[in-house]
């Protein structure tokens, strides 16, 4: 059995709703823009749970966590895990669903205290097929040593939380401009990744104005790519520091 058509998904780094260099606060214009996407799956990275300076210096700035507030009337499901806390506020990851989340579970993967990464591990159900799906949002560290050592963490995730016949998808802020975890990923977690499987390169995301490195990724396993594109068209590349990654994948038949 396969689900009704394909899964939407997109990947972005909020910059905590800021755009670059935090001139401005451009949280309500990012909603508009990740709405008119109309993905499936949203997986969001350095969004804001709560920070009271902020929310005192901004008259417009949301009741609700982030998360809630991007995801708010649209997708009705939300995970987050909050990696670093500190003491106006929090920030991480998120993932927002339009399919039921079973569960979910934060893995902290922080290699110093200045620095806090986090894995983000949610399962959803396809009502049309009872499937569940797996899927992991995470931010790795800016110094390689770091990284890969996360990337081994990741795949000890993958290993111990993912059925080996589970339809998978990884998505997030690598930070990986030597394109060391194509090789890592696909050697230990058996994962593909949706730019270099459509057009043979990662994407282009940072800096969001003039994208040079290839620091975003999508990652699936036990699924096949319809289509992929980096969102570079206005409005996108005033919303954040990093563009906004897309792609569609059909579920690979079970047996």
């Amino acid at each position: 059995m396969q689900a009704a058509g394909p899964l939407k998904l997109l990947t972005l780094n909020t910059h905590k709703g800021f755009t670059t260099f935090n001139r401005r606060f451009v949280l309500h214009e990012l909603r508009e823009a990740v709405r008119d996407v109309a993905a499936d799956i949203v997986f969001l990275q350095e969004v804001i749970g709560v920070h009271q300076r902020h929310a005192a210096r901004h008259a417009n700035w949301p009741a609700q966590p982030q998360y809630q507030f991007l995801a708010e009337s649209i997708w009705g499901n939300v995970a987050y895990g909050g990696n670093a806390v500190y003491q106006h506020g929090d920030h991480g990851n998120a993932i927002l669903s339009k399919y039921p989340i079973v569960r979910y579970r934060n893995h902290d993967i922080s290699l110093n205290r200045m620095e806090r990464r986090g894995v983000l591990h949610c399962v959803i159900g396809m009502p049309q097929t009872g499937r569940e799906v797996h899927l992991i949002c995470t931010h790795l560290s800016l110094r390689e040593a770091h990284r890969l050592r996360q990337l081994q963490q990741l795949c000890g995730i993958i290993a111990s939380e993912v059925p080996p016949q589970a339809a998978l998808f990884v998505a997030g802020d690598f930070n990986d401009w030597r394109g060391r975890a194509h090789q890592v990923l696909q050697r230990a977690a058996g994962l593909k990744e949706a730019f270099i499987e459509g057009g043979g390169q990662a994407a282009a995301s940072f800096p969001a104005r003039w994208p040079l490195l290839q620091l975003d990724r999508i990652y699936f396993r036990n699924a096949s790519l319809v289509h992929s594109d980096v969102l570079r068209a206005k409005p996108w590349s005033r919303l954040s520091d990093h563009l906004p990654l897309y792609a569609e994948a059909v579920l690979a038949p079970t047996v």
